[in-house]
């Protein structure tokens, strides 16, 4: 369902964690500029990044390196990549307002997930690390070696083991595969403008556009007092 709006009925939040729940910006922003400085290319800002960022993301990366990409270029990308922003994730922290809002959510009587396209297997032990592990039903990454995939493919099943109702789901994220993701699954969607993809390519998807963790709430809050 594409709207300004979005269900009264919300009874779970699934959440998307890189540039959502984890303010990672700067990590990403640095890990992309390895891959600049490796294929002798100028540094990049955040600015530039979410300029160009969309999918397939190899465009994104032939915008900023300015050439043609071919498969050994894509491994090579993803490897540079992975491994600078592995090593610049412990000077990531949770963005503003989490975990208190995420609590007072659960303290509501509604429920919540937490579905990444980050690596499963990295993921669980980082969201441990915060503490924020029992505020979910349910945390599910990337089950591959190599990045990227469908979200909305993982999402179709992370709603199917959940037994939860689409129509009562809200997935909050911060770029467009997390609006099509929602989209495809009948759930509803609230998109922020803290992650890496800029607000006019958020705002094109129909969905409500907000600058904070705080907003989106108060955004589902407020449809469901409505």
């Amino acid at each position: 369902m594409t709207s300004s709006a979005i269900a009264r009925s919300t009874r779970h939040i699934i959440w998307d964690w890189n540039g959502t729940l984890l303010d990672d910006n700067d990590a990403v922003v640095a890990a992309v500029n390895k891959v600049c400085a490796a294929f002798g290319c100028e540094h990049i800002d955040l600015e530039r990044w979410r300029a160009v960022f969309g999918r397939p993301l190899h465009r994104s990366y032939e915008h900023v390196l300015g050439r043609a990409l071919g498969e050994h270029d894509w491994t090579r990308i993803e490897k540079l990549y992975h491994d600078a922003y592995r090593e610049l994730l412990p000077t990531c922290g949770l963005a503003h307002g989490v975990p208190e809002k995420l609590r007072a959510w659960i303290d509501s009587g509604r429920t919540q997930s937490l579905l990444s396209m980050w690596f499963h297997d990295e993921l669980v032990p980082l969201v441990e690390t915060f503490g924020l592990n029992a505020l979910f039903t349910r945390i599910d990454g990337l089950r591959a070696e190599i990045g990227g995939g469908s979200k909305a493919d993982c999402l179709t099943e992370h709603v199917t083991v959940l037994g939860i109702d689409p129509a009562e789901t809200v997935l909050i994220g911060d770029v467009a595969d997390d609006a099509h993701a929602a989209e495809r699954v009948g759930a509803d969607c609230v998109l922020l403008t803290t992650g890496v993809m800029a607000r006019p390519a958020l705002e094109a998807t129909g969905f409500p556009v907000v600058d904070s963790i705080t907003e989106a709430l108060e955004t589902v809050e407020a449809e469901a007092a409505a």
